[in-house]
């Protein structure tokens, strides 16, 4: 029954409409009727009030719900019978009761479709309707000019409150309600309706439309004169924009601020290139590389070469690391952006007011500042870990002498690619983690592949364990882990703590300011990166969500350009498309939505899975271990999420990245010719297996009985 109710009342209601144009009806709801019928009406109302009053409701609410024409001529006709104070009354409650039911008839028969084909541009629309939708609808209401029944089915589409809806819209339509009703007092000196809708009258409903956004603009400065009152603003300023800290965040928002010919200083107190090329990215990546090099050599019997065991060097190795990072060094250097135009002034930066930084000394005075003070290793408060010397992403480069046992704290992505590196490189590694999987967030298929990879090559995993304390006992470095079945103590030489990262928030004069901060202890801010003062924005790690490198340099772009150009156009960051990867082997690279976030938010969609294992290059390569899985639209081919297991997995997604970007599905990825044999051919393989499964049956049926009979 429930599955025929919605085709019975599209039929009902489509049904009334035919009758109503057919019959005759909607020539009733005319000027010229009204006209020509007021003084029955106005004796129908003094003989009968109450029910002339219900019929009347009832004709608009079903005008008004059906989206039918003629509420101009309901109006008017209300000020005609009842006055101009009960007409408003009447019509301000039937309207908007039509209004909300119109609403609710476009939701009911087409939000999910909408939903479905336009997700992505829907979400958008529905955050902004969260935070400001009551204030865009009083604005639209305001405006008689506007159809209002296109506002009742356009609001429809999306999640905003009806009840929220019934009552901006009383209010937003009210002052139009008035004038209508009244000038339906004056009908008999009335020529047409033109006569209502003057130049005149549609530009002062303008004009009044305009006064929320003028209304906005002027508490926006409010509050923006709130938070500046206790500091003194500079007439003049030496700077466009000043940016805290040189990491990705800092330099690409330095680099883009001086390519618009904006005069920026790019402040650091430490290394040019921040955390990815000193401590993070860079060096891991050349680590990687030399246990990869040190696992092929062991493995070489798989391709017809002797293997051998390797014999490490783990002073070699970091000197390598520290050769890669020179290597990579001039790119971001003093030498280069100061030939871009960027000031860079080495020292600690310190803001004193939010025009105003002080550094050396010196004080700069500037129209913006942006915040890219990063983020540094997090070390628990465990007891007795401070005793054993952990090591983390900053001190790690300097180790010279290659832990026998290494204990590695954390099964994220820097923890994960850490732990199979030592291993390879010669350690005995156990890796403890206090959830059941590895890669938190992450498919959880990918993560059971990975956790049977490690344990394949010799790294202890203890899942579900804490570590509630530490101890050093006659010079040996133990740690208790309390497992879901059994506790124990183990040895270990050395630990490296892979927990995540602390917000660099102290120290730069951030207190004095009273920025607000988030629960995760990173600067807040809202969709074009401002915090509280909304001169000063934020990027990076020291604001998050992704602590990523790219994610960094994307901000970036938002933040400087609303900086300098702001007062113009802004432009709100989106994180919808942003890929990432874990440098594992194989990797494990994602975009978008995980099978496992499909399916808690409900999402419909449909898996598409495409197993390496038969792809020609990675046979040849011996790396046929992973997969391809495609979270598509449940009813067409487009892509909401992305996840790759497997070699080079992070180069394979760009293509699937570019693809969520800009719409296209798994038709334009066939569509797309593909280098033999390549790994990239896996995403086609896979848009393959979703064509296989979604082909049209009955039409491939009767294509077969066309070739048996082409061939009689």
């Amino acid at each position: 029954m429930k599955r025929l109710f919605k085709p019975l009342l599209a039929t009902l209601i489509i049904g009334f409409v035919f009758w109503f144009f057919r019959s005759g009806a909607a020539t009733q709801l005319t000027f010229t009727e009204l006209k020509a019928r007021q003084a029955d009406l106005e004796a129908l109302f003094s003989l009968h009030p109450t029910w002339t009053i219900l019929a009347y409701m009832a004709v608009y609410i079903g005008t008004t719900a059906l989206s039918l024409p003629g509420a101009t001529v309901l109006t008017l006709a209300g000020g005609a019978i009842f006055g101009v104070l009960k007409g408003t009354l009447i019509v301000s409650f039937a309207s908007t009761i039509g209004a909300t039911l119109a609403m609710i008839v476009a939701r009911f028969f087409l939000r999910n479709w909408v939903e479905e084909k336009f997700r992505d541009r829907l979400k958008g629309i529905n955050d902004g309707l969260q935070k400001e939708g009551g204030f865009y609808l009083f604005t639209l209401r305001l405006i008689p000019a506007v159809p209002f029944f296109a506002i009742n089915l356009g609001m429809g589409l999306t999640k905003f409150s009806p009840i929220h809806f019934f009552w901006i819209s009383q209010i937003g339509m009210l002052p139009g309600t008035l004038a209508y009703v009244n000038a339906g007092t004056q009908l008999a000196e009335l020529e047409s309706p033109a006569g209502i809708l003057s130049p005149a009258f549609l530009l002062s409903f303008a004009a009044l439309g305009l006064l929320p956004l003028i209304l906005k603009r002027i508490l926006d400065r409010i509050k923006a004169h709130q938070v500046y009152k206790r500091f003194r603003k500079p007439k003049k300023f030496d700077y466009n924009l000043v940016v805290l800290g040189a990491g990705s965040g800092g330099l690409i928002s330095a680099y883009i601020a001086a390519a618009v010919k904006a005069k920026v200083a790019l402040i650091e107190g430490h290394k040019m290139g921040g955390d990815c090329l000193n401590s993070g990215c860079v060096p891991s990546k050349a680590i990687i590389r030399a246990a990869k090099v040190a696992h092929l050599m062991r493995e070489a019997d798989k391709y017809g070469v002797s293997s051998v065991e390797p014999h490490i060097d783990l002073e070699k190795v970091m000197k390598r690391v520290h050769e890669v990072i020179k290597h990579i060094e001039p790119a971001d250097s003093v030498e280069r952006y100061s030939s871009l135009g960027v000031e860079c002034i080495q020292g600690w930066g310190k803001i004193l007011s939010p025009w105003e930084v002080e550094v050396n000394g010196r004080t700069l005075t500037t129209k913006n500042i942006i915040i890219a003070t990063g983020a540094s290793p997090q070390i628990p408060e465990i007891p007795g870990l401070k005793d054993v010397a952990p090591l983390h992403s900053d001190n790690l480069w300097q180790l010279k002498k290659l832990p026998q046992r290494l204990l590695v704290m954390g099964g994220g992505s820097i923890g994960c690619e850490m732990a199979q590196t030592f291993a390879r490189l010669g350690s005995k590694v156990t890796l403890v983690e206090r959830r059941d999987s590895l890669l938190r967030g992450e498919d959880l298929e990918a993560a059971k592949l990975l956790e049977g990879v490690f344990r394949e090559e010799g790294i202890t995993l203890h899942l579900s364990t804490q570590m509630p304390n530490f101890e050093v006992v006659d010079g040996k470095k133990r740690v208790t882990l309390k497992g879901p079945n059994q506790t124990e103590v183990i040895e270990f030489d050395e630990i490296l703590v892979a927990v995540g990262r602390t917000a660099r928030i102290n120290g730069f004069g951030l207190e004095a300011l009273g920025l607000d901060v988030k629960e995760d202890g990173r600067l807040a801010v809202d969709e074009y990166l401002r915090t509280k003062y909304p001169n000063i924005f934020a990027v990076g790690d020291v604001t998050g969500p992704f602590l990523l490198t790219h994610a960094s340099s994307h901000q970036a772009w938002h933040a400087s350009v609303n900086a300098l150009f702001g007062k113009f156009k802004k432009f709100k960051v989106d994180y919808r498309h942003l890929p990432w990867c874990t440098f594992t082997d194989p990797e494990v690279a994602r975009v978008g939505m995980s099978e496992r976030q499909a399916v808690q938010s409900e999402t419909p969609h449909r898996v598409v899975r495409y197993s390496l294992d038969h792809l020609d290059r990675a046979v040849t390569d011996g790396t046929n271990h992973g997969f391809v899985k495609l979270i598509l639209d449940s009813k067409s081919d487009k892509i909401l999420g992305a996840t790759i297991v497997g070699p080079h997995a992070g180069d394979i997604m760009a293509e699937l990245v570019l693809a969520k970007r800009h719409g296209l599905g798994m038709n334009a990825i066939m569509s797309a010719i593909h280098s033999y044999p390549t790994l990239a051919e896996a995403n086609k393989m896979a848009a393959g297996v979703w064509k296989k499964a979604t082909a049209p049956q009955g039409l491939l049926s009767y294509v077969e009985r066309l070739h048996r009979w082409n061939r009689s």
